[in-house]
C-alpha cells in the first residue's frame, strides 16, 4: 500500500528518495524496496510507492515511452508531456501535464525576464 505525505510537497512525481529502513516492495512483499518513487501529487499531497529492483526497472521502462495527451496549457495534443508547476502558482501548487513547447516556451520567457533592467530575483 502507497505512503502518502504529511502535507504539500515541492517535488514532482517520478521523484525518488531512499525507502524508509525495512520497507517492503508494495507489489512484492517478500522482496525488499531499493527505491520511493513520487506517485500522484496535487496541491494537497502525494503518494509514494516503495518499489523493488523488478518494479524500479518496469517504471524506468514506462517513463522512457513518454506521455501522450492534452498539454495542460495549450491544450494541444504532444507525445511528449511531461509534470510541471507554474512558478507563479508556487513550489506546492498543481501540478500540470505540459508538452515540451509550453516547456520551452516558459524558459524563454523567464530568460527575457531576467535579461530586463528591472529583473530583481531568481526563477528557479
Amino acid at each position: 500500500m502507497a505512503d502518502i505525505s504529511r502535507g504539500p510537497v515541492s517535488t514532482l512525481p517520478g521523484a525518488r528518495n531512499t525507502p524508509p529502513a525495512g520497507a517492503m516492495c508494495d507489489d512484492h512483499e517478500d522482496r525488499p524496496a531499493i527505491k520511493r518513487v513520487q506517485g500522484e501529487t496535487d496541491s494537497f499531497g502525494c503518494e509514494y510507492s516503495d518499489l523493488c529492483a523488478e518494479c524500479v526497472a518496469e517504471v524506468d521502462r514506462y517513463s522512457a515511452l513518454g506521455r501522450i495527451g492534452t498539454c495542460d496549457w495549450c491544450k494541444q495534443q504532444a507525445d511528449d508531456l511531461r509534470p510541471r508547476r507554474d512558478y507563479e502558482e508556487g513550489s506546492s501548487g498543481r501540478v500540470y501535464d505540459v508538452c515540451g513547447d509550453c516547456v520551452k516556451r516558459e524558459i524563454l520567457a523567464h530568460e527575457e525576464d531576467r535579461d530586463r533592467d528591472d529583473y530583481d530575483g531568481d526563477w528557479l
